[in-house]
């Protein structure tokens, strides 16, 4: 008999299970705090309750733990300093959604030479996420595929469901059973109705396949997320974040009985994919909350140590420290400058 499945498989690898990888690396008392604080005050946010503004800032995407460390403890003392006004929360993003090929991030590809040995990627970025959280810094990720939250959402204050996945009904169950607040980013050609489709379904109870705790496939059955919102972040069309489109997007939501609050992407569309117009984006925004809209309740920023990108090359050895590999950012000295700005700014 000729075969008929597994014909494209090349291989099938064991995978550690999410309780053994718990177990062998486990949330200490100082995390669990972290987490369960800043989900809290996420929370406390989207419900109008505490008037702050979230700031979600940091690299694009995660490719050396140690350089994410340095960046880490850097916007930890920073957060400290602004934190009667600003909820900051670092992007730790591992999983990279690609329009075509290319590097898919830390879990896929942790020694970024085409090895895919995600057992070693999920144990770097469990890593990363509790040294973050023993810092006493709430992190924030793409949610990109059902299986990864199993091995580190206890450890996540704040997720995301991106442009390309949004429409997704994969991702909207996987949202409607995520231990925390859920931003839904609108499609790629800036297009907002995804999300809101994504908000509506993610608040409802799912069943679906997926894996438990021993990693055995399973029938989850979920209660529905009740805190989703909006990011947008611009798209083909070009920008979303001015007080016109901000104020459609607001009645929209409103009309279909959805929670108000949007959160800024100031990258992306929201830059025409130029980095040094996050900034531009970032100061629009934070006018228009002195303005009186309160339903802006946050702004992301994509920020590095050094500012830009670069190629990832064959030769590690000539990778620039502290520099993106995939959508470039701004560095350390603009990130400070515009979250002490949007701090002086608020307190006017």
């Amino acid at each position: 008999m000729r075969p008929t499945q597994n014909i494209h498989i090349r291989e099938t690898v064991p995978l550690i299970s999410p309780r053994d990888l718990k177990q062998e690396m486990p949330e200490t008392t100082v995390a669990n705090q972290t987490v369960v604080d800043s989900r809290d005050a996420v929370q406390a946010i989207l419900k109008g309750e505490d008037d702050r503004m979230i700031a979600v800032v940091g690299p694009c995407s995660i490719h050396d733990g140690d350089a994410a460390m340095v960046y880490a403890a850097r916007l930890r003392e920073l957060a400290d300093q602004v934190k009667d006004r600003l909820f900051v929360v670092m992007r730790v993003y591992f999983e990279k959604p690609r329009t075509t090929v290319g590097w898919k991030g830390l879990i896929n590809d942790p020694f970024l030479n085409g090895t895919f040995d995600i057992s070693a990627g999920l144990k770097m970025a469990r890593t990363i996420l509790l040294n973050v959280a023993e810092l006493g810094l709430p992190a924030a990720t793409e949610m990109l595929e059902p299986i990864t939250p199993q091995y580190i959402a206890d450890l996540v204050t704040l997720a995301s469901i991106g442009a390309r996945t949004t429409e997704s009904q994969t991702h909207r169950q996987m949202a409607s059973g995520l231990s925390m607040p859920v931003g839904y980013k609108n499609a790629t050609d800036g297009d907002l109705q995804p999300a809101f489709d994504a908000m509506i379904a993610a608040q409802n109870p799912h069943s679906f396949l997926g894996i438990d705790e021993e990693g055995d496939t399973c029938i989850i059955k979920t209660t529905g997320n009740p805190y989703g919102h909006l990011i947008v972040r611009g798209g083909s069309s070009g920008p979303n974040y001015s007080k016109e489109a901000l104020g459609e997007a607001h009645e929209r939501l409103n009309t279909a009985g959805l929670n108000t609050s949007v959160l800024v992407d100031c990258s992306h569309g929201n830059s025409n994919k130029d980095y040094q117009k996050q900034g531009v984006a970032w100061d629009d925004v934070i006018q228009q909350r002195l303005d009186g809209n309160d339903a802006v309740i946050g702004l992301m920023l994509e920020s590095n140590i050094v500012p830009g990108n670069q190629k990832l090359t064959e030769d590690l050895s000539k990778l620039a420290y502290g520099q993106s590999i995939t959508d470039a950012c701004v560095g350390w000295e603009e990130t400070e400058t515009l979250l002490r700005g949007a701090f002086d700014k608020l307190g006017g």
